[in-house]
């Protein structure tokens, strides 16, 4: 069966599923398929989140076996350098130096993909722990269409299964998209979890003298203005589906006054659209994460409060009555409460109140200054910015307030955590090397790394949803 892959950045790949969580060391006759294993509970993963932190996973790369005429076109070199890369980035694996492997692609009968068909001791004897072996062959090289299959058997060398196999189609030029997913494919069999490869992250930088929106790869690959305003375009917030992208605006209405409004870029039709022009504030949009609606600041009313807004009829739907100013709204996973900033009792403070604006609660209480709260995807973890000692830093605690811990420090200002969608890894702003630049980190804050780099100031990062899961297509 042929699973289409079409998303707004990915298009034309698509994957034969050969066998998935297969048990049985031997492989079954194509009369007598064997049955499919459940996947590891997401609760019981082969690998848990933070367990790299005591142990690193040994993975091994064999070589690529080349089907005629597959070497001639960079296809291999191409898509083991892309998967390598996405699987060292994660910090959770050691990848084994071809120079330790015992297995050779020359002996005789040659080794190949599946289990029965190459020596398991050849691996488990320089400590492998999972292998993933692969092929391309050449599938079509018309003037007009050129493609090719990458196939990955992933094999459980400890206890001598394989986790699944799978085929990918795809254009020459396709390589980097099959390399992120077959990555995805790998990282997701191993820990329960999404895997980020073909993920975005936005963000407002200031390269052009003027602030605009900007969108980049995971790993800061791939950088790409979307906006191009001329004056502050900031805050930018991705829709569940990635499809969408909000942001506000400084802009003049029809009388040339000042105001804050809240735009809309569409990836599938590259337009944008006014959500809303309200007097005053309209900023710190956050999309409902199985809804419509978008959590958002407004101030047309009095000061600053947190509304909920439909983007489709621009109704308005305020949720917080204080006399204090609330702004920074972010949603659990669950879309039952939502996280914010408040000065209700004098401070900037990071409070939690129900999606209707029921039972608002404290959660912060030291420092003087606490902003822009991130809820983890695995709801169990708020990342929030907070002044202490004379500085913002990166702090995580749990929903309900308690175990809070300090990510970062002594490392200039460090500011708009955000949360990867496996929950692994923290993109943040610091100026820690002069201008604000877009850094990520391990949820424990170590394995820091730079992604951005002659952007001029970059602010305000937030990381996209995986693309949508596979389209079932009819079978060809």
């Amino acid at each position: 069966m042929i699973l289409g892959m079409k998303s707004r950045w990915v298009w034309g790949v698509c994957f034969v599923v050969l066998m998935h969580h297969a048990t049985a060391l031997a492989q079954p006759s194509p009369a007598e398929p064997a049955p499919a294993a459940p996947p590891p509970a997401k609760d019981q993963p082969y690998i848990a989140l933070g367990q790299a932190k005591v142990k690193k996973t040994i993975l091994a790369i064999a070589p690529t076996i080349a089907g005629p005429g597959a070497q001639t076109h960079g296809l291999i070199e191409a898509v083991r350098k892309v998967i390598t890369n996405d699987l060292l980035f994660m910090d959770m694996f050691q990848v084994l130096s071809e120079s330790a492997f015992i297995e050779s692609p020359t002996s005789t009968p040659a080794p190949g993909l599946a289990l029965d068909q190459f020596k398991v001791s050849d691996w488990s004897a320089i400590g492998t722990e999972f292998l993933i072996k692969t092929k391309i062959t050449i599938e079509s090289q018309t003037a007009t269409h050129k493609s090719f299959a990458f196939e990955v058997h992933f094999h459980d060398i400890t206890k001598a299964k394989t986790l699944f196999a799978k085929r990918y189609l795809a254009k020459f030029d396709d390589t980097k998209t099959v390399g992120h997913t077959a990555a995805n494919d790998i990282v997701s069999a191993l820990t329960g979890l999404p895997g980020i490869f073909l993920t975005k992250i936005s963000m407002s930088c200031d390269v052009s003298k003027k602030k605009e929106i900007y969108i980049m790869d995971f790993d800061g690959s791939d950088v790409r203005q979307l906006t191009h305003h001329r004056s502050i375009a900031f805050a930018p917030a991705w829709s569940p589906d990635g499809s969408r992208l909000a942001y506000s605006l400084y802009n003049r209405n029809a009388h040339n006054q000042k105001n804050i409004d809240l735009f809309e870029y569409n990836f599938a039709n590259q337009t944008m659209r006014m959500l809303s022009n309200r007097r005053g504030i309209n900023s710190g949009a956050a999309y409902e994460p199985k809804g419509d609606r978008i959590a958002l600041t407004m101030s047309y009313s009095g000061g600053p409060a947190i509304y909920l807004l439909n983007p489709e009829n621009r109704s308005v739907a305020r949720l917080t009555k204080s006399f204090g100013e609330e702004v920074d709204p972010s949603w659990s996973p669950d879309g039952k409460s939502l996280a914010y900033v408040s000065t209700r009792t004098g401070r900037p403070m990071v409070y939690r109140m129900g999606a209707d604006g029921s039972n608002p609660t404290r959660l912060t209480f030291a420092g003087t200054f606490n902003a822009t709260p991130s809820w983890s995807p695995q709801n169990n973890k708020i990342a929030f910015a907070g002044w202490l000692e004379k500085t913002f830093d990166v702090f995580i605690m749990n929903p309900d307030g308690t175990h809070i811990e300090r990510l970062t420090k002594n490392q200039g200002k460090n500011e708009d955590p955000s949360f990867s969608p496996d929950g692994n890894f923290i993109v943040f702003s610091s100026d820690r090397a002069g201008a604000k630049n877009i850094y990520v980190m391990n949820v424990d804050g170590t394995f820091n790394k730079r992604l951005t780099f002659g952007l001029g100031n970059c602010v305000a990062p937030k990381w996209s949803n995986p693309p949508p899961p596979p389209r079932q297509m009819p079978e060809s």
